[in-house]
């Protein structure tokens, strides 16, 4: 079944990015933090947004966001000024953790070019981005597909 054969290869690179993290000095990220810097990273979404995108609650995404922010990872500002509505903004300690999460993706995915080939890979890859096209025109989310 699809589902069984996707979860493998998430499951492996969610281990290889917190493993990588924690080589790089991000030890203190965990695996429920990820959801926060996936594609297409919290730069300026609102807490809803980022829930929205992890199929998280609102309340679970803001006790994430809460430890984030404490660890200093990310920052809440206004949407603009006077309002109550906050957005996510990365600090220069969250870019950093997502340069290293990037430098990591970028590792794994080049070894299972290696191991599969570089242009199976690449038509792996290519279907991918098609079926996600497919699933956001589909269920008419919102937010940005990786490429």
């Amino acid at each position: 079944m699809i589902g069984a054969l996707l979860r493998r290869p998430v499951g492996v690179l969610r281990r290889r990015v917190l493993e990588g993290l924690a080589a790089r000095g991000f030890g203190d990220l965990h695996g429920p933090h990820l959801s926060v810097f996936q594609h297409p990273g919290p730069e300026g979404l609102r807490p809803t947004e980022i829930a929205a995108a992890a199929g998280m609650s609102k309340q679970a995404m803001n006790h994430v966001l809460g430890q984030l922010e404490s660890l200093g990872y990310v920052e809440r500002r206004p949407v603009r000024k006077g309002a109550r509505a906050v957005a996510i903004w990365p600090t220069a300690r969250g870019n950093a953790a997502i340069k290293a999460m990037r430098s990591v993706i970028a590792g794994v995915e080049a070894e299972w070019a290696a191991a599969l080939g570089a242009g199976r890979f690449r038509a792996l890859r290519e279907l991918l981005v098609e079926l996600n096209a497919v699933l956001q025109t589909e269920s008419g989310a919102g937010a940005k597909q990786p490429r």
